[in-house]
């Protein structure tokens, strides 16, 4: 059968039974007021002891009367600092409800308390502080850890709340002296205070109520402006002849009789920007004629994507970590040269068409990156973007030495061929 009811006339009850009765008409605990000396644990340094005072508890449905003062001896301390905790022990396979010490692990936290259902159940009384190496237990090591019972209406500290609560459970928590009850995830206070930011759909001013003052009372001016009036215009004396405007603003499009064109404030150009705004000397000859230029004072330009320039350095000085760079002649002799007209482009500012250059010869970068020489590439938000063709040259190095390579080889042989034939001749 599944379902079990008890107690009754000529029925026995099981221990068991009787535990899950009782437990849930009283919570386990110290039976006293909170605070009472009951069971409360102390220590006056002079050994390795602790002392509990008389006292009565109830735990998981059984109850332990103690009528006089028990020792109870701390283990000798080690090398770190450990938290041994004293406990009320219920084994219900003993039939026993005793005090103990449940011995802490040097350098770790505080030892758990063991709760079962139906087998060994604890609840604390108090926390021992065993300092390193320590020959004695003085009064301030001991941290009262009592849990206390009520009328069902439990008492407890912050660390000592009942194990298990339900929903609704209500009790005194004397840590943050106030009440509090279980939600059913968390602990909540039963009344707390609200402040003025968390209160919602209050008014954003309140009017007084009716009310009076004495005029003596009040800080009145010495006179009083006039109220709210209309003056006839033939009654105001000493007019101004004009008014002028009050700042303000018109629109563009309000404004009438402008301008088709504006011309521009006095300003200036670099000396070599030409009145058509191209650059002067930029034929790459005249620039250097009337500068009189000689020698290596003339670079070859960098453009950064920002559009700045710089001058392109190539000494030993600008430069470290120097080593051999491998370039695959075939790679370069696979190279295609081509001829390509430019795609047009349509202005943004006027939307004319400007067809692209005709029949401009070069090389394609995407063909340079597909033949794995990315060094020569540029790339632009990751894409092929343009050539380097300054570094063509340094790519058809390895090309012409293997060909010298080659001719070197072909003119040894011959030379050897030569020799060996004059030596045949004179035998």
């Amino acid at each position: 059968m599944s379902i079990t009811s008890y107690p009754f006339d000529s029925q026995v009850a099981t221990e068991t039974q009787y535990s899950q009765l009782f437990r849930e008409l009283q919570d386990s605990g110290v039976a006293a007021s909170f605070g009472a000396l009951d069971l409360k644990i102390s220590a006056d340094g002079s050994g390795m002891t602790v002392r509990v005072q008389p006292g009565y508890c109830i735990i998981r449905g059984h109850a332990m009367l103690s009528t006089a003062v028990e020792t109870l001896t701390i283990a000798a301390a080690e090398s770190q600092a450990r938290t041994d905790r004293i406990v009320v022990r219920l084994d219900p396979a003993l039939n026993s409800i005793t005090l103990a010490v449940v011995q802490g692990t040097p350098g770790s936290g505080t030892p758990s308390l063991t709760q079962t259902d139906t087998g060994i159940y604890e609840i604390s009384l108090a926390l021992v502080n065993v300092g390193a190496s320590a020959v004695v237990v003085g009064p301030s090591a001991v941290v009262d850890d009592r849990t206390f019972v009520g009328s069902r209406v439990g008492v407890w500290t912050t660390t000592t709340r009942p194990p298990g609560p339900r929903v609704g459970q209500l009790g005194l928590n004397t840590t943050s002296n106030t009440w509090e009850f279980w939600s059913g995830s968390a602990w909540q206070d039963l009344a707390p205070v609200i402040t003025w930011s968390q209160v919602v759909n209050k008014p954003a001013v309140f009017p007084p109520s009716a009310h009076q003052h004495e005029w003596s009372d009040i800080n009145a001016p010495s006179s009083f402006p006039p109220s709210s009036h209309t003056q006839p215009w033939n009654t105001i004396t000493d007019l101004p002849a004009g008014f002028p405007p009050s700042p303000h603003q018109h629109h563009w499009n309000d404004i009438t009789n402008k301008p088709t064109a504006f011309n521009p404030a006095n300003h200036s150009h670099s000396q070599y920007v030409t009145s058509s705004g191209t650059i002067k000397y930029a034929n790459g000859s005249t620039r250097p004629y009337h500068n009189a230029a000689s020698g290596s004072n003339w670079y070859a330009v960098w453009v950064e994507n920002g559009g700045d320039f710089c001058r392109n350095t190539s000494a030993r000085k600008f430069k470290e970590n120097i080593r051999d760079y491998v370039i695959d002649p075939d790679s370069v002799l696979s190279l295609r040269p081509v001829i390509y007209d430019r795609k047009a482009k349509t202005d943004e500012e006027t939307g004319e068409v400007i067809e692209g250059r005709k029949n401009e010869v070069g090389l394609i970068a995407d063909e340079v990156h597909d033949a794995g020489l990315t060094w020569m590439v540029n790339y632009l938000e990751n894409e092929v973007d343009g050539l380097r063709y300054d570094l063509l040259g340094v790519a058809l190095l390895p090309v012409v030495q293997r060909q010298q390579a080659h001719i070197d080889e072909l003119e040894a042989r011959l030379a050897a061929l030569e020799a060996h034939i004059s030596g045949g001749s004179a035998c």
